[in-house]
């Protein structure tokens, strides 16, 4: 029996649109005294150097001074992202306190506060609570609001929760928490708090399928599984169309550099087309298009056999579209989205593109491929050019690019690069806001003739330095008439090592980018 064969089969009913649907965790807002909250773990702050937090103070007296006790003994100091869980307390309804630390009150913001809730999580994960009610109203950042935390608490509890266990013959244990709650700080608040958790808990929810498409492998998360998933979100949502180009269509469109890519697979090539009507029919929508190389050898110009199966990732820019449309859909964001996905297999093959060869574009630009391996802007410029079509807005495109990205940013920052600066400010701002970070690098001409040829318009590739600029100035030569943005996430997209696996990012950064958005 071919076993590869065998899974791809047994695989193919299984949607990842259809599993982020479900419903596993339920988020509320309840209102009481801390003491007086039925819980099988409750979460309140200590600040550095054993200060309490309200919350905890309340629960200190009732305990009769376990708590400070505790900070006297030193074994809780308050550090930032340390946690102690109490057993059992007496005078009190929880079953468990747990005292996370927070870290020095003045300096107290939204990283600190996402801190906090991951490591009150990842320890709750360990005892395996079924309820969690977060209790840390007294600890406001200094640069969000309370809406902010609700948001965060959901989206938080959602990415926790997240196992893989699709191609596993055992699956892996599901986490045990079942509700979270929080409480209210004016009640008349109430129903803000608890959009607030819906908001966060749909981004969660996103961020998980685009983990789940990126760590399928490539057998099978292939072009035609990814068009799969497009078109399952359609048939779930009315405000959402799907339209799959297959190769011969690209043909007929002259998308040569796209095909040039898939030349050497059996698997074809797809080019996908979501899009979510949130506003009149004539408003121009904000287009954002993915890097959807659902495999990558290298091609001809073949990479070394280390650490190669992580090629599968390189589709993950295509699987942050596919969540976000998802996203943006279940929030009823009021604008038109267009989401596109380049989706192509990248393979060695008799009929597979050589280094050399030169191929014409759907705008008309010939590009040398000088090598094979730069594949992503290949696809890439082709669905630029095609989008162009829906007279967007702006326009983003996310991929897993270069190399040079990695090694200049680690797996912390995504890459950003732009034609204009007014859209880089507010993408910038938006990383900023939901903690998804990025940083511009210049788009200058100076880079340009790097990617000079003799035989054609254009290389695909502009020499050994400046890579991930390089990489932009190519795209940028097929944007011209855009507002413009390339994110390049080769560095967050995915970890490597023991913690190997997709990242989802960077999907909160596009839904908060969108939520800014007017129609």
């Amino acid at each position: 029996m071919n076993l590869g064969l065998s899974i791809k089969v047994r695989a193919a009913k299984y949607s990842a649109i259809e599993e982020s649907l479900k419903e596993f965790m339920r988020y509320s807002v309840k209102g009481g005294s801390p003491d007086k909250i039925v819980t099988e773990c409750i979460v309140v702050a200590i600040w550095s150097n054993g200060r309490l937090s309200d919350e905890a103070k309340i629960l200190d007296t009732k305990t009769k001074k376990l708590i400070s006790g505790l900070i006297r003994s030193g074994d809780l100091k308050g550090n930032l992202g340390e946690t102690h869980l109490i057993y059992h307390p007496p005078g009190i309804k929880s079953k468990r306190i747990l005292l996370a630390g927070a870290g020095e009150k003045k300096k107290f913001n939204g990283a600190s506060a996402n801190k906090l809730i991951i490591s009150a999580f990842k320890a709750c994960l360990k005892i395996e609570s079924a309820s969690i009610h977060f209790c840390i109203n007294s600890c406001e950042p200094s640069d969000r609001d309370r809406y902010w935390i609700a948001s965060r608490i959901s989206q938080e509890a959602e990415i926790a929760g997240y196992r893989y266990g699709t191609t596993k013959s055992k699956k892996p244990k599901a986490w045990a928490t079942k509700t979270v709650s929080l409480p209210p700080k004016v009640s008349g608040h109430r129903k803000s708090l608890e959009s607030s958790l819906k908001r966060g808990q749909a981004i969660g929810k996103a961020v998980n399928v685009a983990r789940e498409l990126g760590n399928l492998p490539g057998n099978i998360c292939t072009p035609t599984y990814l068009a799969e998933q497009a078109t399952s979100l359609a048939n779930k949502n009315r405000r959402v169309s799907a339209k799959i180009l297959s190769e011969k269509q690209m043909a007929r469109l002259g998308m040569g550099s796209l095909l040039s890519v898939s030349a050497g697979s059996a698997e074809e090539a797809k080019l996908i087309v979501i899009e979510y009507s949130g506003a009149k029919a004539n408003t121009r929508p904000h287009a954002i298009v993915g890097k959807g190389i659902t495999f990558d050898t290298g091609g001809i110009s073949l990479k070394s056999s280390g650490g190669m199966d992580e090629m599968k990732f390189d589709m993950c820019g295509a699987a942050s579209v596919i969540a976000t449309m998802g996203c943006v859909a279940e929030l009823k964001l009021p604008i038109n989205v267009v989401g596109l996905v380049a989706a192509a297999e990248n393979m060695p093959g008799s009929k597979a593109t050589k280094p050399g060869d030169i191929v014409t574009t759907m705008s008309g630009k010939t590009v040398e491929i000088l090598n094979t391996d730069a594949e992503g802007r290949l696809v890439l410029c082709d669905a630029l050019t095609y989008v162009e079509r829906f007279k967007p807005q702006t326009v983003i495109d996310i991929a897993t690019l270069t190399g040079a990205a990695v090694a200049t940013f680690g797996s912390y920052v995504n890459a950003l690069l732009s034609n204009n600066q007014s859209l880089a400010e507010t993408i910038i701002e938006s990383g900023e806001q939901c903690l998804d970070r990025a940083w511009q690098l210049p788009l200058w001409d100076d880079y340009q003739h790097l990617l000079n040829s003799n035989f054609a318009d254009i290389a695909n590739i502009g020499g050994p330095r400046a890579g991930t600029i390089t990489a932009a100035c190519f795209l940028s030569r097929f944007t011209k008439n855009q507002k413009w943005a390339h994110l390049d996430i080769a560095g967050s997209a995915w970890h490597s090592g023991a913690q190997k696996g997709a990242t989802g990012r960077p999907v909160s950064l596009l839904v908060e980018y969108l939520s800014k958005q007017k129609a």
